[in-house]
């Protein structure tokens, strides 16, 4: 079962992607004082592990609902995410987003939570971690303490957000998303391929 946690560490710290929204934080935050960022850092996490938790609890009980098979699941969300690590590898703009100059707009909720760290990739990639089909409770529940563990360390990183940056400096944090991103499609092979063997289409052998 190690193996499988550990796997569950490196897909979740790939789409979630720390890294990435540091440097996306940095550049939306560079007006705020500190107390403000701070104040944005906390919520966005917040608000990212409220939408991913409820994505673990009822995820699957949609997808029920709507007769889809979690296997089917597991091929379709295999692919988006190799297209995701794809984007990692050879540049992501997926959070490149302009954010609105409304009264009002939360940059901890939208760009910061959605869909930075609660990524399309993060959403399907808890849902897939925690098959009611072959997962117990218990191993869930530690699926679940993995993703806020990642999340709590990506607080930690946005709470440091300049001193981190300037440790790695652009290039650096560029070559560690790209690094990331291979390791992301690889496990999406993998995804794949187990579907496909739970669908009867290949064999396990």
């Amino acid at each position: 079962m190690l193996d499988k946690y550990l796997r569950d560490f490196f897909i979740l710290w790939a789409t979630i992607d720390p890294i990435g929204t540091l440097g996306l934080f940095l550049a939306l935050t560079a007006n705020l004082n500190k107390a403000q960022r701070r104040r944005t850092a906390i919520k966005a996490v917040l608000y990212a592990a409220g939408i991913l938790l409820a994505f673990i609890v009822v995820g699957q009980i949609v997808l029920t609902y709507m007769e889809v098979r979690m296997a089917s699941f597991q091929v379709a969300g295999g692919a988006i995410l190799f297209l995701f690590g794809l984007q990692m590898v050879f540049g992501r703009t997926g959070t490149t987003v302009e954010p609105g100059k409304e009264p009002g707009h939360d940059l901890a909720v939208f760009p910061l939570a959605i869909p930075s760290l609660a990524s399309p990739g993060a959403i399907m990639a808890v849902v897939l971690l925690t098959d009611n089909h072959l997962y117990s409770i218990p191993q869930q529940a530690l699926t679940a303490a993995i993703m806020l563990f990642i999340l709590g360390l990506t607080l930690l990183m946005l709470l440091a957000a300049g001193r981190i940056h300037r440790l790695l400096g652009q290039n650096g944090a560029q070559v560690m998303i790209r690094i990331m991103g291979m390791v992301l499609a690889a496990l999406a092979v993998e995804m794949i391929i187990q579907g496909f063997v739970h669908l009867g289409v290949l064999s396990s052998g």
